[in-house]
């Protein structure tokens, strides 16, 4: 039987689960920005992601995206939260006043209807939470989901996890079940903190592997050693694998960043050393790429693409802005290339909109992952992209 479902966010995850959803029920999603909003309900999407253009254009969807918040909290069964928890660093912990704030408004028109958090959360939040407004009817179910990729993940997704054992956690998994493509996934239900702690912990392993395979590469090119055959060479051993290996010049994203730093947070008083150090290893790695920059005495250092990795449009998260931030505090003037940003100063940074013209005033160009429009001016490349992918 179909529900009717509300998603508050449209952002990557809010809009992938509001798609996903919409195939087998009525789902509406709820947003401030009035041109997402209308970009959505023109079958549009207002992100980048192959798959949620293709799903909006050519299936037959049923949602409605509209910033009437109340009518449309009065009439769900379900209200999944995916606002933005970015991390306070003065705080050292997550700014879930989103979270909180889309709580109050639910619970003020509708105290029935089930509350799934998908944004991510410190552990601990959704048992403190249900006290504060007095409510049994939360839950959180993390999400796995990549940039560019994010509707693809829902369709194919690798688990479904949802933190609470009952039979409506039972029903709410089996939802998003129902709109995949791959049905042969494993369903857990696990406790609150446990779901909570499965998310920031994946991440954070996620950053570790992403951090080893750019100290090997700190490494190799200290040393004068050939980076892709060190890496190829261990990822034969099938406990290693041939995968998300490839050295870049740090871990970033919406996720990863925040989801380290919350995860040392919630540390505080429990012995480490691994999860300290995958915070500090990513800062270590930035001033390595800096350091190999300024040692060969660029006056111009042009960056091509803000972004992290091909297929995303998002950049207010790349490593490459504490490179950008590094390089002008050392007196080097940075020019920026990037296609999709409307401005003409990015971060006191001048953007060039001429590509020829940006390669042509660089002296050094930098790109994290390497493109076919930089092989005319390989000799001025610096990059660790070794093969090619994200």
């Amino acid at each position: 039987m179909s529900k009717l479902i509300c998603v508050v966010g449209l952002g990557y995850v809010g809009l992938s689960n509001a798609i996903l959803l919409s195939q087998r029920n009525n789902v509406v999603a709820i947003d401030t920005n009035e041109n997402r909003i209308a970009l959505v309900n023109q079958r549009k999407s207002p992100i980048q992601d192959i798959e949620i253009s293709s799903y909006l254009k050519e299936h037959n969807l049923n949602l409605t995206a509209t910033a009437n918040w109340k009518k449309a909290y009065s009439q769900s069964e379900i209200i999944i939260i995916a606002t933005p928890t970015d991390y306070d660093e003065e705080k050292n912990y997550f700014n879930t006043s989103s979270v909180e704030s889309v709580i109050e408004d639910i619970l003020s028109v509708n105290s029935k209807a089930l509350i799934v958090i998908k944004s991510t959360i410190p552990v601990g939040f959704v048992n403190k939470i249900k006290k504060v407004f007095n409510t049994e009817n939360i839950i959180f179910s993390p999400e796995f989901l990549r940039e560019g990729k994010a509707l693809y993940d829902n369709l194919y997704p690798s688990r479904i996890i949802v933190g609470e054992k009952s039979e409506r956690a039972r029903e709410f998994a089996n939802l998003l079940l129902e709109g995949a493509v791959k049905k042969d996934v494993e369903i857990l239900l696990t406790n609150s903190n446990e779901a909570e702690a499965i998310k920031l912990f994946a991440n954070t392993y996620l950053a570790l592997r992403v951090s080893f395979f750019n100290e090997l590469d700190t490494y190799a090119e200290l040393k004068n050693l050939d980076t892709k055959q060190i890496i190829e060479g261990i990822s034969l051993d099938p406990r290693i694998g041939n995968y998300y290996n490839n050295p870049s010049f740090g871990y970033g994203g919406y996720c990863l960043p925040k989801d380290t730093k919350q995860l040392l947070a919630n540390y505080k008083d429990v012995p480490n050393d691994i999860i300290t150090a995958i915070v500090n290893a990513n800062s270590t790695r930035k001033k390595f790429i800096v350091d190999q920059i300024l040692s060969k005495n660029p006056k111009v250092v042009g960056v091509y693409r803000l972004i992290m990795k091909h297929g995303s449009d998002n950049f207010r998260y790349s490593a490459i802005h504490t490179i950008i931030s590094l390089l002008q505090k050392s007196g080097i003037k940075v020019v920026i290339y990037e296609p999709t940003l409307n401005l003409n100063i990015f971060n006191d940074c001048p953007v060039e909109h001429n590509l020829i013209t940006f390669k042509s005033n660089s002296d050094l160009v930098l790109t994290n992952r390497m493109d076919d429009d930089l092989l005319d001016i390989a000799e001025k490349i610096y990059t660790r992209d070794i093969f090619n992918n994200n």
